[in-house]
């Protein structure tokens, strides 16, 4: 899912479905399938993260000179952080596709990118994970600055809205690297709503994303 055509794989992919009253009982193979799919289970907290997040995104589309809202999920280790982030990604994919459905002769709208941070990521490693979801090009030599350019153009051009960084307490706001990294985020911000994900329930993603060292 790190890729647009594996996030829109996800998000266009019927989930599974039981079977239905009448039919024949399925083998082994097919039940370990269909549990092994994970349907998630609209609770009442992934529900109030999805409003939240449409509402984020309705207001920054009508911020132009200030830093656009964003919003961290936190939470302990299995708590299930991922799962809803991609629930809401996946809604909030359906609904704009389905308000603005793309033309014959343009390309599908690219509403949600998806980024996992890797361990130990650079401000320049992360940059090209932005990049890389949507395939854009650059090479070793290039700089961090020059790849940041490159992708605020692309995702701005793609009408990229909403940005899911997920793992993002790999990351320390208190080191150089990690201030680096800050002013990746603040700039992504500046193209798109951002939201991200921290595995732990600490201040340092929120420091990360206010700028602070």
């Amino acid at each position: 899912m790190t890729t647009w055509q594996g996030w829109r794989h996800f998000a266009t992919t019927p989930p599974p479905q039981p079977p239905a009253p009448g039919e024949p009982a399925r083998s082994n193979e097919e039940r370990l399938a269909y549990h092994s799919a994970f349907v998630t289970v609209r609770t009442p907290a992934i529900d109030t993260l999805t409003t939240g997040v449409r509402t984020l995104m309705i207001l920054g589309r009508h911020q132009q000179t200030t830093a656009r809202p964003s919003l961290i999920v936190t939470g302990p280790a299995a708590a299930g952080k991922t799962t809803a982030l991609l629930h809401v990604g996946h809604a909030c994919h359906l609904a704009h596709t389905q308000q603005h459905p793309p033309a014959a002769t343009t390309h599908a709208p690219v509403p949600v990118a998806y980024v996992l941070v890797p361990p130990a990521a650079t401000a320049k490693a992360l940059a090209t994970e932005f990049a890389r979801y949507l395939g854009v090009p650059f090479t070793t030599r290039m700089t961090q600055a020059q790849i940041t350019d490159a992708v605020c153009h692309t995702y701005n051009r793609a009408g990229v809205r909403l940005v899911l960084i997920d793992e993002i307490h790999r990351l320390n706001p208190r080191t150089t690297t990690g201030a680096e990294t800050a002013d990746l985020l603040k700039e992504a911000v500046a193209v798109s709503i951002l939201v991200s994900v921290s595995s732990r329930s600490s201040t340092r993603s929120g420091d990360l994303l206010a700028g602070r060292a």
